[in-house]
């Protein structure tokens, strides 16, 4: 078997924030939500984990609450198109999501692709790049 990406968590210090945008921006792509987790133990506990992913498939994406948050991760998503990447960073920014690069060609370093990359509450880059 080829060894492949499974999934990335990160460590979000303002989990609501974070979530509000990963929802969006990861919605924008056709991501869904297919996890919410609480600590069973507790009555009424808060959500501590979430999960994003292809509609009918496993989470590829997870936030989590944490005492250190995930910094200077870059997530990297493939997309089908430009208007994927240009609807990407247009709910990134809306949703709290700080500009990196807005969208364009890469063509000193990444020919042949459009991409879009924005951080979110805590740094962290996340990307769409689409095929030319």
């Amino acid at each position: 078997m080829t060894p492949h990406l499974d999934s990335v968590t990160v460590g979000a210090s303002d989990f609501a924030a974070s979530a509000e945008f990963y929802e969006a921006a990861l919605g924008a792509l056709g991501f869904v939500r297919t996890h919410e987790l609480v600590d069973e133990e507790e009555d009424d506990a808060a959500v501590e984990a979430l999960g994003w992913g292809p509609a009918g498939a496993p989470a590829q994406v997870w936030l989590v609450t944490s005492g250190v948050p995930t910094r200077d991760v870059h997530v990297r998503l493939r997309v089908a198109s430009r208007l994927d990447v240009e609807e990407f960073h247009s709910a990134a920014l809306a949703a709290g999501g700080r500009e990196h690069a807005a969208p364009r060609r890469w063509t000193p370093y990444r020919r042949g692709e459009f991409n879009a990359i924005v951080r979110d509450p805590d740094g962290n880059l996340v990307e769409a790049v689409a095929p030319e």
